[in-house]
């Protein structure tokens, strides 16, 4: 008996006729009709990192409506044009708006410990990491929601601001930087409608795309604090907290962290408030890197604030031992004896640092 032939469908890709396997997704149809697809941005390739549909980056016209390539599946009769206008609106999902006594890293840490709304936060769906203890991994990993264009997500956002009388406004994810566009032209239009003297703009990010370039676009459009997070100093630890299998993509987005919070000290420590992140659990990473980070750190600034995140178990890492309070305190020495002045812990009472 013969094989029997793969049911196809027809569709017209960027004016062409095509035949495509039925059953794919828009983004694998491109991949096999020679498209280039990438997990970190490149010239002329779709940026597709989530795989969610929650970030819209990999974003494509079908039958003249945006929609993600990584989850929209292919029909029959399909439109589908990868090259979109100058003047598109982007759109990404994003939700969660509400006030937080907390803050991220990002956030000052003499805001710290008030036990009151210090900030408004969103949440952006989507992440190009696969971290197992994810404490988003809603937002992270199931691309639910409705997406927004950049307007209403700020129209929304500075309407929480009002209804909780804070100053700082965060967005955090997920991964809140995957989708450029988006992003920066949020950060205009927050700016806009936000703009007296008080108003702060904050983006926590794990900082693996974030190049200067990028950093440029945000502070230009009027990021005021950022909170970049570095996990690891090695690769190999990296590739252990994210769970990133391909080592020739966790070493670029390790060096893309580093290099922007170094950037972000050196050209705009006066202007833009920078909190770096750490994440802490001996499972994932050893107090002695820890130490290296922070030596590291020291050398482009010893005044930058840092924050430890004690990784606890969530999602798919339910065997996780949550670090003790004992812990965080002989991380927090860790990074003080190399000379940081501003060492904040997260921990199981809540957080320790500078009064």
């Amino acid at each position: 008996m013969g094989m029997t032939k793969s049911k196809e469908v027809s569709i017209v890709l960027d004016g062409k006729k095509a035949q495509i396997p039925a059953g794919i997704t828009v983004k694998k149809a491109l991949e096999i009709s020679g498209y280039k697809v990438t997990t970190y941005p490149a010239k002329d390739a779709l940026f597709a990192p989530c795989e969610t549909g929650g970030c819209w980056s990999c974003a494509v016209e079908i039958n003249n409506e945006l929609k993600p390539a990584c989850v929209a599946p292919v029909k029959m009769g399909q439109k589908i044009n990868t090259k979109r206008s100058h003047d598109y609106v982007p759109k990404r999902i994003v939700h969660g708006f509400s006030g937080h006594t907390v803050g991220g890293v990002g956030t000052p840490y003499w805001f710290k410990g008030r036990h009151e709304y210090i900030e408004v936060a969103c949440f952006a769906a989507g992440c190009n990491l696969r971290c197992l203890q994810c404490q988003n991994w809603e937002t992270t990993f199931t691309g639910k929601g409705h997406p927004m264009t950049p307007e209403e997500a700020a129209e929304l956002m500075t309407a929480t601001r009002r209804k909780f009388k804070v100053d700082r406004m965060a967005i955090s994810g997920g991964e809140s930087t995957l989708n450029r566009r988006w992003l920066v032209d949020y950060v205009k239009v927050l700016k806009r409608l936000n703009p007296d003297h008080n108003a702060r703009i904050h983006v926590d990010t794990n900082t693996t795309i974030l190049t200067r370039g990028y950093i440029d676009e945000l502070v230009q459009a009027g990021m005021t604090d950022i909170g970049p997070d570095l996990k690891g100093y090695y690769p190999e630890t990296f590739m252990r907290i994210t769970s990133i299998k391909d080592k020739g993509l966790a070493v670029r987005y390790l060096n893309t962290a580093w290099g922007s919070v170094q950037y972000l000290i050196e050209r705009y420590k006066e202007s833009v408030f920078t909190g770096v992140g750490i994440p802490y659990n001996k499972e994932l990473i050893k107090p002695e890197e820890i130490g290296m980070i922070g030596e590291k750190l020291y050398e482009i600034d010893p005044e930058i604030q840092v924050c430890v995140l004690d990784y606890r178990p969530e999602y798919n890492r339910v065997n996780l031992v949550r670090p003790s309070f004992g812990e965080m305190v002989e991380i927090q020495k860790i990074l003080t004896t190399k000379g940081l002045k501003t060492v904040i812990c997260q921990t199981e009472y809540g957080h320790i640092g500078p009064e």
